[in-house]
């Protein structure tokens, strides 16, 4: 998998851009099918905003911006919310044959 981290104003410590890198890298164990990261990190006047997108295989994308007062924080929120969009599209994929309705069976 690739992971690009990129700033727009200001410039990360090497050990926040580890850090993002580490967190980027973990959203395998959640759909080892993405082929790619972009962190996107952009420094305001009193915050940080962190965009991610993950793109999986079939062009599907996932993508959540958080903002917060460091980058850590910040992309702490931002896995959380793509970790939710890949647990969920990987159930729908995953049981999309073969399901039966909660309603019970037809007579």
């Amino acid at each position: 998998m690739q992971i690009e981290i990129s700033t727009r104003h200001g410039n990360l410590q090497p050990g926040q851009s580890q850090y993002l890198h580490d967190k980027a890298d973990k959203l395998v164990k959640y759909f080892d099918r993405l082929m790619s990261v972009e962190v996107a990190v952009d420094h305001g006047k009193h915050s940080w905003l962190v965009e991610i997108r993950a793109s999986a295989e079939h062009k599907h994308d996932f993508f959540a911006k958080e903002e917060g007062p460091t980058p850590e924080a910040a992309m702490d929120s931002c896995v959380h919310k793509v970790e939710e969009q890949l647990r969920r599209y990987k159930d729908k994929v995953q049981h999309h044959k073969g399901e039966t309705s909660l309603g019970g069976e037809p007579e």
